[in-house]
């Protein structure tokens, strides 16, 4: 990856990739919900995911929800030759305790071959899709306020960087490390619930600190937000990036949780 990836619109206009073509870098896309005249097919989502978007209060949280999730059912469906709606969802064991709530994965033997991330907030959702464990994440530039209230929880070295930012780039310079940050921890499968946030530092200038082991990257996105994506490097963790000369008659589709 480069300092700043590219990131493709949703609905693609080209082919989806296979696994095989996913094995140099992430393939990822930008996803908007769609104009009242042309609502996502929700026939896709199961019935957890139905459940989800119908407990969102706002019109606009719900349209983004089912879009976002809609695109990542049809992007690993045309990734691994499946309906959209038969794509095996799970989540992973939490590396911190065990539990049923760690990176979501799709189930089964297709896990192998296709690992996903989806990260939404407001207007805007950022998937991807990776040969090996990736995380995304997508945020809105902050006001100033919040980053005053929120820094507290950054590495410390973070913390002095944020402090000595000129007023006027402050809020950008937090969004693109809360991002890293969240992106990184999602890779792994932390999430927010461990000690991350404050003991990992990826910087908050314009380029990503370096983290031994793994590929930290800014997305290409809208003015008023920042994103970031990483994954390991090749060969870090043990991973089949190469598509199976034929792929499995039936999935597993044991818990079906999906990434929220």
């Amino acid at each position: 990856m480069t300092p700043m990836t590219a990131v493709r619109p949703w609905p693609d206009p080209g082919p989806l990739p296979r696994p095989q073509d996913l094995a140099p870098g992430p393939r990822l896309w930008l996803v908007r919900a769609p104009g009242p005249g042309a609502p996502p097919d929700e026939s896709v989502l199961d019935d957890e995911e139905r459940r989800r978007a119908d407990s969102l209060r706002r019109p606009a949280d719900r349209a983004l929800y089912v879009a976002a999730h809609v695109a990542l059912r049809r992007a690993l469906g045309g990734c691994l030759g499946l309906p959209a709606a038969r794509v095996p969802l799970t989540r992973l064991p939490c590396p911190g305790c065990g539990g049923p709530h760690g990176r979501p994965a799709v189930a089964g033997p297709y896990g192998a071959y296709v690992h996903f991330s989806l990260s939404h907030t407001g207007g805007l959702a950022l998937l991807g899709l990776a040969a090996r464990p990736v995380g995304v994440d997508v945020e809105r530039v902050p006001e100033e306020r919040l980053v005053e209230d929120a820094a507290g929880a950054l590495h410390p070295a973070e913390q002095e960087e944020l402090a000595g930012a000129a007023p006027d780039t402050r809020a950008l310079a937090f969004a693109r490390c809360w991002t890293r940050k969240e992106a990184y921890l999602k890779a792994i499968g932390e999430g927010l619930s461990g000690d991350g946030l404050r003991t990992v530092r990826l910087g908050t200038g314009p380029a990503p600190a370096g983290l031994p082991g793994w590929l930290l990257s800014d997305v290409e996105v809208p003015p008023g937000y920042a994103a970031a994506c990483a994954l390991p490097e090749p060969g870090r963790m043990r991973t089949q990036s190469a598509a199976p000369e034929s792929r499995p008659s039936s999935p597993a589709a044991s818990s079906v949780r999906q990434h929220r």
